[in-house]
């Protein structure tokens, strides 16, 4: 996701007046939107995942079976490309005079303040896929996370809760950081003008997030926590 639009925001860092094809720029608003609604969907698997982990450990490998786990990815790039390539391709939306953009990158609610065209139906599209790719998952990971939480209260050891609470750490974190911004920035009626704090809001889950991911799910690793309290001075319990 960081590659459609990272690199093209350095190269421009070091231009004095930095320009983007038409087509490229497209190509990138639509990849990048592409993978957003993968990551939502993603995220929203995830849930059911530590769902299943923590309410039915005994029958974990049963119901998240190789073959299941196959037609989730399957069907989670499929209808991520339905509800982003298709509409996208079907916009009716055009550009003349000199166009600006008032974005670090081609952002499609950027994009479209640029059209010279009535944008009204491709702004309610967005906002209608918004809300099945952002809405609906982010609802769906709520209403799990609230089944794991009473699940988790049941569990009378220390130690069981303290495992459940890893298990679910790191995913939890992620979607907190990450459908917080990504909301604010679909989920809202949409100004004539991008402003400042949009633009910031933007690079915060387009760059910030996708960079802290790693560390963020490397924390469950032994070897990582170790490092952390060499670094920290803390003694390690085994």
């Amino acid at each position: 996701y960081i590659t459609t639009s990272v690199p093209q925001m350095l190269v421009h860092c070091f231009t004095d007046r930095p320009t983007i094809p038409l087509g490229r720029c497209f190509a990138q608003m639509n990849i990048a939107l592409f993978l957003v609604v993968v990551e939502c969907l993603l995220l929203a698997f995830m849930a059911y995942d530590r769902f299943v982990a923590i309410c039915y450990p005994l029958h974990y490998n049963l119901i998240m079976s190789r073959n299941v786990c196959i037609q989730l990815a399957v069907s989670l790039w499929v209808s991520a490309f339905l509800l982003t390539v298709v509409p996208f391709f079907s916009m009716q939306i055009t550009f003349s005079g000199r166009n600006v953009v008032n974005h670090f990158k081609c952002e499609l609610q950027a994009v479209l303040k640029l059209a010279c065209s009535d944008t009204h139906a491709s702004g309610l599209s967005v906002l209608i896929t918004s809300v099945f790719t952002l809405a609906f998952p982010f609802l769906f990971i709520l209403v799990t996370y609230g089944r794991i939480g009473l699940a988790v209260l049941r569990i009378r050891s220390a130690q069981g809760r303290s495992k459940a609470v890893s298990t679910c750490g790191s995913h939890l974190t992620v979607v907190s950081i990450y459908y917080g911004t990504i909301l604010a920035m679909y989920l809202r009626p949409q100004a004539k003008t991008f402003s400042d704090r949009e633009k910031v809001v933007a690079v915060f889950y387009g760059v910030v997030i996708p960079t802290l991911n790693p560390i963020i799910y490397s924390l469950r690793n032994r070897d990582v926590k170790r490092a952390l309290c060499r670094l920290a001075g803390k003694k390690i319990e085994e």
